[in-house]
Protein backbone atom coordinates (compact mmCIF):
# COMPACT_ATOMS: atom_id res chain seq x y z
CA UNK A 1 0.00 0.00 0.00
CA UNK A 2 1.13 3.73 -0.42
CA UNK A 3 2.68 4.94 2.61
CA UNK A 4 0.33 7.32 3.67
CA UNK A 5 2.23 9.48 6.22
CA UNK A 6 5.14 10.09 3.86
CA UNK A 7 6.11 13.73 3.87
CA UNK A 8 7.23 16.24 1.14
CA UNK A 9 10.95 16.56 2.10
CA UNK A 10 11.48 20.10 1.46
CA UNK A 11 10.93 22.10 4.47
CA UNK A 12 12.44 24.61 6.43
CA UNK A 13 14.54 24.41 9.82
CA UNK A 14 15.58 26.43 12.41
CA UNK A 15 18.31 25.34 14.77
CA UNK A 16 19.46 27.57 18.08
CA UNK A 17 19.26 30.56 16.77
CA UNK A 18 18.69 30.61 13.09
CA UNK A 19 17.62 29.28 9.84
CA UNK A 20 18.96 26.41 8.17
CA UNK A 21 19.51 25.96 4.53
CA UNK A 22 18.08 22.57 3.21
CA UNK A 23 20.97 20.00 3.08
CA UNK A 24 22.94 22.18 5.37
CA UNK A 25 24.42 20.41 8.50
CA UNK A 26 23.16 22.10 11.99
CA UNK A 27 23.40 19.64 14.47
CA UNK A 28 26.53 18.42 16.14
CA UNK A 29 27.19 14.90 16.07
CA UNK A 30 27.24 14.23 20.09
CA UNK A 31 23.93 15.86 20.40
CA UNK A 32 22.09 13.42 22.51
CA UNK A 33 19.07 13.75 20.40
CA UNK A 34 20.80 11.78 18.19
CA UNK A 35 23.26 9.58 20.46
CA UNK A 36 20.83 8.27 22.86
CA UNK A 37 17.32 9.65 21.61
CA UNK A 38 17.58 12.03 24.81
CA UNK A 39 15.11 14.99 23.96
CA UNK A 40 11.47 15.66 23.55
CA UNK A 41 9.05 17.00 20.96
CA UNK A 42 5.51 18.25 19.68
CA UNK A 43 4.54 17.93 16.47
CA UNK A 44 1.04 20.03 15.08
CA UNK A 45 -1.12 21.15 11.76
CA UNK A 46 -0.51 24.46 10.59
CA UNK A 47 -3.68 25.82 9.34
CA UNK A 48 -4.11 29.02 7.44
CA UNK A 49 0.09 29.73 8.18
CA UNK A 50 -1.03 29.09 12.21
CA UNK A 51 -0.30 25.93 14.46
CA UNK A 52 -3.04 24.59 15.82
CA UNK A 53 -3.60 24.65 19.47
CA UNK A 54 0.20 25.56 20.05
CA UNK A 55 -0.57 26.52 23.55
CA UNK A 56 -1.75 23.38 24.60
CA UNK A 57 1.57 21.40 22.70
CA UNK A 58 3.60 23.79 24.41
CA UNK A 59 2.62 22.80 27.81
CA UNK A 60 2.77 19.60 27.25
CA UNK A 61 6.55 20.16 25.67
CA UNK A 62 7.60 21.88 29.31
CA UNK A 63 5.95 18.47 30.86
CA UNK A 64 7.61 16.52 29.11
CA UNK A 65 11.04 18.28 29.47
CA UNK A 66 10.52 18.48 33.33
CA UNK A 67 9.62 14.53 33.21
CA UNK A 68 12.63 13.73 31.53
CA UNK A 69 15.08 16.22 33.93
CA UNK A 70 15.75 18.17 30.88
CA UNK A 71 15.27 22.44 31.50
CA UNK A 72 12.61 23.48 30.06
CA UNK A 73 12.64 25.53 26.91
CA UNK A 74 11.97 29.30 26.90
CA UNK A 75 8.37 29.74 24.91
CA UNK A 76 9.42 33.14 23.98
CA UNK A 77 12.45 31.48 22.08
CA UNK A 78 10.18 28.61 20.29
CA UNK A 79 7.59 31.24 19.42
CA UNK A 80 10.20 33.25 17.68
CA UNK A 81 11.47 30.65 15.83
CA UNK A 82 8.41 29.71 14.62
CA UNK A 83 7.66 32.96 13.92
CA UNK A 84 11.16 32.29 11.53
CA UNK A 85 10.32 29.19 9.97
CA UNK A 86 6.40 29.94 8.94
CA UNK A 87 7.72 33.24 7.72
CA UNK A 88 10.15 30.99 5.39
CA UNK A 89 7.74 28.25 4.79
CA UNK A 90 4.05 29.93 4.44
CA UNK A 91 2.75 26.72 2.57
CA UNK A 92 3.61 24.37 5.89
CA UNK A 93 1.72 22.01 6.88
CA UNK A 94 3.08 20.50 9.63
CA UNK A 95 5.58 21.75 12.54
CA UNK A 96 7.69 20.12 14.69
CA UNK A 97 9.81 21.56 17.69
CA UNK A 98 12.29 19.44 19.04
CA UNK A 99 14.26 20.11 22.20
CA UNK A 100 17.04 18.07 23.50
CA UNK A 101 19.58 18.18 26.47
CA UNK A 102 22.12 18.79 24.08
CA UNK A 103 25.73 17.98 23.27
CA UNK A 104 27.11 14.75 25.20
CA UNK A 105 28.97 11.76 25.68
CA UNK A 106 28.68 8.93 23.44
CA UNK A 107 26.89 6.85 26.36
CA UNK A 108 24.12 7.40 28.56
CA UNK A 109 25.18 10.48 30.52
CA UNK A 110 24.54 13.78 29.57
CA UNK A 111 26.95 16.68 29.21
CA UNK A 112 25.60 19.65 31.38
CA UNK A 113 25.68 21.83 28.55
CA UNK A 114 23.19 24.02 26.85
CA UNK A 115 20.10 22.09 25.04
CA UNK A 116 19.77 21.87 21.81
CA UNK A 117 16.22 23.67 20.07
CA UNK A 118 14.74 22.49 16.38
CA UNK A 119 12.24 24.14 14.69
CA UNK A 120 11.01 22.66 11.69
CA UNK A 121 8.27 22.54 9.02
CA UNK A 122 7.00 20.24 5.97
CA UNK A 123 4.42 19.60 3.93
CA UNK A 124 0.75 18.24 5.72
CA UNK A 125 0.34 14.32 5.81
CA UNK A 126 -2.42 13.02 3.79
CA UNK A 127 -4.96 10.04 5.22
CA UNK A 128 -7.24 7.86 3.53
CA UNK A 129 -10.74 8.14 4.70
CA UNK A 130 -10.58 5.03 6.77
CA UNK A 131 -7.39 3.16 7.95
CA UNK A 132 -6.31 -0.55 8.81
CA UNK A 133 -4.87 -0.73 12.03
CA UNK A 134 -2.51 -3.59 13.46
CA UNK A 135 -2.23 -5.06 17.38
CA UNK A 136 0.98 -5.49 17.05
CA UNK A 137 2.65 -7.95 19.94
CA UNK A 138 4.34 -6.07 21.93
CA UNK A 139 3.20 -4.15 24.73
CA UNK A 140 3.36 -0.28 26.41
CA UNK A 141 5.04 -0.52 29.79
CA UNK A 142 2.58 1.92 31.68
CA UNK A 143 4.55 1.61 34.50
CA UNK A 144 7.93 3.02 32.44
CA UNK A 145 10.08 6.01 33.51
CA UNK A 146 9.22 7.47 29.97
CA UNK A 147 5.25 6.75 30.53
CA UNK A 148 3.36 10.05 29.44
CA UNK A 149 6.27 11.98 28.05
CA UNK A 150 6.86 12.94 24.25
CA UNK A 151 10.33 11.57 24.01
CA UNK A 152 12.26 11.25 21.10
CA UNK A 153 12.66 7.51 22.03
CA UNK A 154 10.77 6.80 18.88
CA UNK A 155 12.59 3.22 18.12
CA UNK A 156 9.71 1.59 19.45
CA UNK A 157 7.45 3.09 17.63
CA UNK A 158 9.04 2.81 14.03
CA UNK A 159 9.59 -1.15 14.46
CA UNK A 160 5.58 -1.30 15.17
CA UNK A 161 4.56 1.44 12.45
CA UNK A 162 7.02 -0.90 9.98
CA UNK A 163 5.50 -4.45 11.01
CA UNK A 164 1.75 -2.28 10.50
CA UNK A 165 3.09 -1.25 7.14
CA UNK A 166 4.38 -4.42 6.05
CA UNK A 167 0.65 -5.86 6.84
CA UNK A 168 -0.86 -3.47 4.75
CA UNK A 169 -1.61 -1.23 7.53
CA UNK A 170 -1.31 2.33 8.32
CA UNK A 171 -0.79 2.11 12.38
CA UNK A 172 -0.06 0.20 14.84
CA UNK A 173 -1.91 -0.52 18.17
CA UNK A 174 -0.30 -1.32 21.38
CA UNK A 175 -1.93 -3.22 24.34
CA UNK A 176 -0.31 -2.43 27.37
CA UNK A 177 2.09 -4.87 30.44
CA UNK A 178 -1.93 -5.50 32.07
CA UNK A 179 -3.39 -6.88 28.35
CA UNK A 180 -5.43 -3.76 27.77
CA UNK A 181 -5.10 -1.31 25.03
CA UNK A 182 -2.90 1.71 25.34
CA UNK A 183 -2.40 3.68 22.28
CA UNK A 184 -0.67 3.57 18.56
CA UNK A 185 2.47 4.69 17.62
CA UNK A 186 1.61 8.05 17.12
CA UNK A 187 -2.21 8.14 17.61
CA UNK A 188 -4.76 7.73 20.68
CA UNK A 189 -8.07 5.11 19.77
CA UNK A 190 -11.66 5.54 20.84
CA UNK A 191 -14.17 2.64 20.70
CA UNK A 192 -17.85 3.20 20.48
CA UNK A 193 -19.67 0.62 22.37
CA UNK A 194 -23.23 0.46 22.76
CA UNK A 195 -23.62 3.88 20.85
CA UNK A 196 -21.18 5.12 23.29
CA UNK A 197 -18.19 6.26 22.96
CA UNK A 198 -14.86 4.60 24.90
CA UNK A 199 -10.66 5.62 25.33
CA UNK A 200 -7.94 4.15 27.22
CA UNK A 201 -7.17 6.22 30.44
CA UNK A 202 -4.18 7.57 30.74
CA UNK A 203 -3.40 5.07 33.44
CA UNK A 204 -3.46 2.44 30.81
CA UNK A 205 0.10 4.15 29.70
CA UNK A 206 -0.72 6.09 26.35
CA UNK A 207 0.35 9.70 25.78
CA UNK A 208 -1.74 12.54 26.72
CA UNK A 209 -2.50 13.61 23.39
CA UNK A 210 -3.67 17.02 22.50
CA UNK A 211 -6.37 15.69 19.92
CA UNK A 212 -7.63 13.13 22.27
CA UNK A 213 -8.30 15.98 24.65
CA UNK A 214 -10.03 18.13 22.60
CA UNK A 215 -12.45 15.38 21.73
CA UNK A 216 -13.11 14.18 25.51
CA UNK A 217 -13.88 18.26 25.32
CA UNK A 218 -16.25 18.26 22.94
CA UNK A 219 -17.73 15.00 23.70
CA UNK A 220 -18.76 16.73 26.68
CA UNK A 221 -16.55 15.62 29.30
CA UNK A 222 -15.25 17.78 32.19
CA UNK A 223 -11.90 18.23 32.88
CA UNK A 224 -11.58 15.41 35.17
CA UNK A 225 -11.69 12.14 33.57
CA UNK A 226 -13.07 10.60 36.79
CA UNK A 227 -16.73 13.11 36.30
CA UNK A 228 -19.06 11.65 34.35
CA UNK A 229 -19.72 13.11 30.72
CA UNK A 230 -20.18 12.18 27.27
CA UNK A 231 -17.86 9.49 26.75
CA UNK A 232 -16.36 6.70 29.05
CA UNK A 233 -12.68 6.84 30.05
CA UNK A 234 -11.78 3.20 30.94
CA UNK A 235 -9.66 -0.01 30.55
CA UNK A 236 -10.83 -1.71 27.78
CA UNK A 237 -9.80 -5.43 26.20
CA UNK A 238 -8.69 -5.86 22.83
CA UNK A 239 -11.47 -7.98 22.26
CA UNK A 240 -14.36 -5.06 22.60
CA UNK A 241 -12.65 -4.27 19.42
CA UNK A 242 -14.61 -7.48 17.91
CA UNK A 243 -17.89 -6.16 19.33
CA UNK A 244 -17.66 -2.25 18.81
CA UNK A 245 -19.73 -0.57 16.51
CA UNK A 246 -17.21 1.96 15.31
CA UNK A 247 -13.52 3.09 16.33
CA UNK A 248 -11.35 5.69 15.29
CA UNK A 249 -7.65 7.17 15.96
CA UNK A 250 -7.00 10.80 17.16
CA UNK A 251 -3.99 12.56 16.79
CA UNK A 252 -2.62 16.10 15.82
CA UNK A 253 -1.68 15.55 12.22
CA UNK A 254 -4.95 13.39 11.80
CA UNK A 255 -7.73 14.83 13.64
CA UNK A 256 -10.57 12.62 13.64
CA UNK A 257 -9.82 8.98 11.41
CA UNK A 258 -11.79 6.32 11.63
CA UNK A 259 -10.76 2.91 11.46
CA UNK A 260 -11.83 0.28 9.21
CA UNK A 261 -10.86 -3.14 10.44
CA UNK A 262 -7.83 -4.20 12.67
CA UNK A 263 -5.39 -7.11 11.65
CA UNK A 264 -2.96 -9.13 14.25
CA UNK A 265 -3.58 -10.53 17.47
CA UNK A 266 -7.53 -9.44 17.42
CA UNK A 267 -9.39 -9.39 13.76
CA UNK A 268 -11.95 -7.45 12.93
CA UNK A 269 -13.75 -4.94 9.89
CA UNK A 270 -16.11 -2.04 10.45
CA UNK A 271 -18.56 -1.39 8.29
CA UNK A 272 -19.45 1.49 7.37
CA UNK A 273 -16.23 3.25 8.47
CA UNK A 274 -16.72 5.81 8.94
CA UNK A 275 -19.73 5.29 11.04
CA UNK A 276 -22.23 7.70 12.34
CA UNK A 277 -20.35 8.51 15.78
CA UNK A 278 -16.64 8.72 13.59
CA UNK A 279 -18.39 11.22 11.46
CA UNK A 280 -20.30 13.40 13.88
CA UNK A 281 -16.94 13.34 16.09
CA UNK A 282 -14.61 14.19 13.10
CA UNK A 283 -16.92 17.06 11.79
CA UNK A 284 -17.17 18.82 15.48
CA UNK A 285 -13.39 18.50 15.71
CA UNK A 286 -12.72 19.81 11.97
CA UNK A 287 -15.14 22.81 12.74
CA UNK A 288 -13.10 23.50 15.45
CA UNK A 289 -9.86 23.49 14.16
CA UNK A 290 -11.31 25.82 11.45
CA UNK A 291 -12.67 28.45 13.87
CA UNK A 292 -10.32 28.43 16.84
CA UNK A 293 -6.97 28.20 15.95
CA UNK A 294 -5.73 27.98 19.75
CA UNK A 295 -8.38 25.89 21.63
Amino acid sequence: MADPTEQDPTGVSWVDGGLVAPGEAALRADDHAIVVGDGVFETTKVVDGVPFALSRHLRRLSRSARGLGLDEPSEGRIRSAIDDVLAADPAAGLLRITWSSGAGPLGSGRGGGPGTLVVSTSAGNVWPDAERVLLVPWMRNEHGALTGLKTTSYAENVLALSTARQAGCSEALFRNTAGMLCEGTGTNVFLVVGGRLVTPPLSSGCLAGITRKLVLELAGRESSESTPGGVEVRDIDPEELVTAEEAFLTSATRGVSAISGVSGEVETSFDPAPGPVTTRMSAAFDELEAGTPDP
